[in-house]
């Protein structure tokens, strides 16, 4: 069985590596500091030699020695500089990752949590209006609907909605036009540039995510428009969606099944009652 890291573990560590990445930055800007002033210091040296006139180098070799030796520290200023702006690079590519995680991490909490609260309960509406919060508060959808498959008609028919009626959205037959055509393959579809999209057209969604259970479609999570404008979907948009749809598969087709198995019981019973009256009422005359 695979160990599990304890939770948190991987952000401490990326925390650190941030750190060492700007301690190496700061070191870079001190050597650079270190070099200049060896400079001052030289050049201070050969001033008080030339001017006490002591033995030493020619005037011209002193020029020629110090020409030589900024020359030198211009390409170490240089390459530090270089190495510094790198380092900035890293560390802002490592910042917006670790905030990417951290965006990340909240998500799949939320996801976790409502997914549990989607579980606890077996009454079909609440199942759904559970699944609708859910859309709204960690997808960011503003309109958007559920639909279900109706067998027995081999189209799908919108059970919950936001942002709009359900009436108003058409029973759609399985292969018709973009969300039927997602409803007979099982393939997610999202679109490319979410700007294209800004009215809402009830034909053509931003995203259409078949809720499957066992490679078998029986609904679909269509999205028309969101709450906050963006230009496409990001990976965590992908992972939210598989997740949500997995979960809402099960819980919508739990829930459908306890509420037919409580109609067939109660009709069951009631007849049974009458069953049992039908002797007594006889005897009783």
């Amino acid at each position: 069985m695979e160990e599990r890291k304890p939770a948190g573990g991987g952000d401490l560590d990326k925390g650190e590596e941030f750190l060492q990445i700007f301690y190496k930055g700061a070191e870079f800007t001190k050597e650079l500091m270190r070099e200049n002033e060896k400079l001052r210091y030289k050049v201070l040296q050969l001033e008080e030699a030339a001017s006490s006139g002591s033995d030493g180098p020619s005037g011209g070799e002193r020029v020629a020695f110090l020409e030589n030796r900024i020359t030198l520290l211009e390409k170490d200023k240089e390459r530090l500089l270089k190495r510094h702006e790198e380092i900035e690079k890293e560390n802002q590519d490592f910042a917006d990752r670790y905030v990417e995680v951290q965006e990340e991490n909240n998500n799949l909490a939320n996801l976790y949590i409502a997914s549990h609260q989607l579980h606890s309960t077996l009454d079909y509406q609440e199942v759904l209006r559970v699944i609708l919060e859910i859309v709204i508060n960690l997808v960011g959808a503003e309109t958007f609907c559920i639909m279900l498959l109706d067998e027995k008609q081999e189209a799908m028919t919108t059970v919950a909605a936001e942002g709009i009626e359900s009436g108003q959205i058409e029973r759609i037959p399985i292969g018709s036009g973009l969300i039927g055509q997602v409803a007979r393959t099982g393939e997610p579809f999202f679109a490319d540039n979410l700007e294209l999209h800004q009215e809402v057209d009830l034909q053509e969604p931003i995203a259409c995510v078949p809720l499957t259970i066992n490679d078998t479609v029986i609904g679909l999570l269509v999205i028309y428009n969101l709450l906050t404008q963006k230009e496409c979907f990001k990976g965590i948009d992908f992972e939210l969606f598989n997740l949500l749809a997995g979960h809402a598969a099960t819980a919508i087709y739990s829930a459908d099944l306890y509420s037919r198995s409580e109609r067939k019981l109660s009709t069951i019973q009631g007849f049974l009652n009458l069953l049992s009256e039908a002797p007594s009422q006889h005897t009783h005359r």
